[in-house]
């Protein structure tokens, strides 16, 4: 086969492909969202925005961060950035203790965070008996701020925990809704651009 025909071929082949693509409910529903575009991000980030409040309103946490702040945070802890980096993206790496707050306020949880310098079922037990932080810290041995960041993150496990862990799951499902098919729907995009910018006739 001519080299010619063979590049007629594909450029029909990936034509096919993307108006294949073009032609599903959801896709289309996109582009009319954000005309022009492929890919955009607007509706997993809206739904990021509407837990992220819906915890806030809930637990009454407060945080320095804003709404798009927390939406970034919330995506690059699942693309596994420490709390550190997540802070320098959001422009003062110094900013990492207030990350983390913000982390454990919506229930994203580290295997790190329980790298506790005693025993965690030793607090929860003092917990259970109401005892003060003050107390606490003197029969831990450390410090109150310690005490305090630990029952942040167990208040953080509990409260995750009485809801089955749902807010993480919304995040996840948010957040797979974005994943696939957009770098599908890019690939090809971009494939069917080159195919054109190869077929006959084009200069």
């Amino acid at each position: 086969m001519a080299k010619t025909d063979f590049t007629q071929d594909k450029t029909e082949q990936l034509r096919e492909i993307f108006l294949d693509i073009a032609d599903n409910p959801t896709f289309t529903e996109d582009q009319k969202e954000a005309p022009g575009t492929l890919g955009d991000n607007s509706g997993p980030n809206e739904s990021l925005r509407t837990i992220i409040q819906e915890i806030k309103q809930e637990y009454e946490f407060r945080t320095s961060l804003e709404l798009e702040e927390l939406v970034t945070l919330v995506q690059l802890f699942y693309d596994e950035y420490t709390d550190t980096a997540i802070a320098r993206e959001l422009g003062n790496a110094s900013r990492d203790k207030t990350v983390t707050r913000a982390r454990i306020h919506l229930h994203l949880l580290r295997e790190t965070d329980f790298d506790s310098p005693f025993d965690l079922d030793q607090l929860r037990d003092l917990r259970e008996n109401e005892s003060s932080t003050e107390m606490i810290a003197e029969t831990l041995n450390v410090s109150e701020s310690t005490v305090r960041r630990y029952h942040r993150i167990l208040d953080s496990e509990q409260a995750a925990a009485a809801v089955d862990h749902q807010y993480q799951q919304r995040f996840e499902a948010a957040l797979a809704d974005s994943g696939p098919s957009q770098s599908i729907r890019k690939s090809l995009e971009s494939g069917l651009d080159d195919a054109l910018d190869a077929s006959p006739g084009k200069k």
